[in-house]
């Protein structure tokens, strides 16, 4: 197990069974973050040119929140909807998974966020992404607008980036839920950089930054790192975030490292863990789905090593099919893919359907 660190948290408490909780008690994850309607494209080409498109929903920490519900856990998003039909979609959609709603509100004066997006990869420069998220109803969320018993009930607080680009008062939550405190639940937090969110605002970089480093446990890609910092390597961008007791370092289709320590000033624990081959159907919301992989492996306890697959196995069921999120695999079967050995996980190939055990998995040697 990862026991949470220093500077205010339950120093050598694990985040599985840890009694050293804000009342909720039996809330495994917490998810605080915007979600939006999102219309997915009828066809590739330009946004002009798509004639139809199907509704979803799409919202990082909803995603997180809605595989892990899926997954068998207690989970809770805390958000802010308009009080109009896009937000009634909304509520209904994620809680549909299984994830208590109750602590989204409703705001009178403000819509719900919604987006189109392209058919194609977001690394390529045709892709296109129009937002219509300027002053949401979760653009407003405060320090004083959301609940904080809640916030603090769960053992895990699952934060993003994305959060505090929305709004200064968005950024104010996020550095009030990341200062330390005693008691303070396990604070897992993405960086999601998303450069548009932050023009005409706070340096971006240097808040996530910081913001990341008052948190237990950090999800962030290479590139990413090198994007948003100027480092490059594993090894740098611990030097950058040496305060994350696990720190998980994305590196596309290589695979993700993961550098963990079991108490303050002890050296790293690194442990590389290849990717899987995946038939790509849409390359979007895989480090979403990786994160509640390895955030469910870690609430069961499992060794690193496992959760990492864990990681991989939930993002390969988003990868192979068209929207943002699906349902993960059913545990067991996930529980047999990670256990594999390397040779055999090495030649593991996915396709679409995967996730009904024994349709469409490909498990031989290529």
């Amino acid at each position: 197990m990862v026991p949470t660190g220093a500077h205010g948290r339950p120093g050598g408490a694990s985040v599985p069974g840890s009694a050293a909780r804000t009342p909720a008690a039996d809330t495994d994850v917490v998810c605080l973050g915007e979600s939006m309607v999102t219309f997915l494209p009828s066809r590739p080409g330009r946004l002009a040119d798509v004639p139809s498109f199907s509704r979803t929903i799409g919202g990082a920490e909803s995603n997180v929140a809605c595989a892990l519900a899926s997954a068998g856990h207690t989970v809770t998003w805390v958000s802010r909807v308009g009080a109009d039909g896009f937000g009634d979609h909304l509520v209904e959609a994620v809680g549909a998974y299984g994830v208590d709603t109750s602590a989204v509100r409703r705001d009178p004066d403000r819509p719900t966020g919604v987006y189109f997006r392209t058919a194609t990869d977001r690394a390529t420069d045709v892709h296109e992404v129009a937002y219509y998220r300027a002053g949401s109803a979760a653009s407003a969320m405060s320090p004083d607008n959301v609940p904080h018993d809640v916030l603090s009930g769960g053992r895990v607080l699952h934060l993003s980036g994305i959060t505090a680009a929305l709004s200064a008062d968005c950024l104010a939550l996020l550095h009030d839920l990341t200062a330390p405190r005693p008691g303070r639940p396990l604070l897992s937090f993405d960086v999601n950089h998303r450069p548009g969110l932050w023009r005409g605002r706070e340096p971006g970089p240097e808040v996530l930054l910081e913001l990341a480093r008052r948190c237990d446990l950090v999800f962030v890609g290479e590139d990413e790192a090198e994007e948003v910092w100027g480092v490059r390597g594993t090894r740098a961008v611990r030097a950058a975030l040496p305060e994350p007791d696990v720190l998980v370092v994305k590196r596309g289709a290589e695979g993700a490292t993961v550098l963990s320590r079991t108490g303050g000033g002890r050296p790293d624990t690194v442990t590389d863990v290849p990717a899987l081959r995946v038939d790509v159907v849409a390359p979007v919301g895989a480090g979403d789905a990786f994160a509640a992989g390895f955030l469910s492996a870690t609430l069961r306890g499992l060794p690193v090593r496992e959760r990492a697959r864990h990681g991989h196995l939930m993002a390969a069921a988003v990868l192979t099919v068209p929207g943002d999120f699906t349902a993960p695999p059913a545990r067991p079967h996930a529980d047999r893919l990670a256990a594999l050995d390397d040779t055999a996980w090495g030649t593991l190939r996915l396709g679409p359907g995967w996730t009904d055990e024994g349709a469409n998995e490909e498990a031989e040697a290529t």
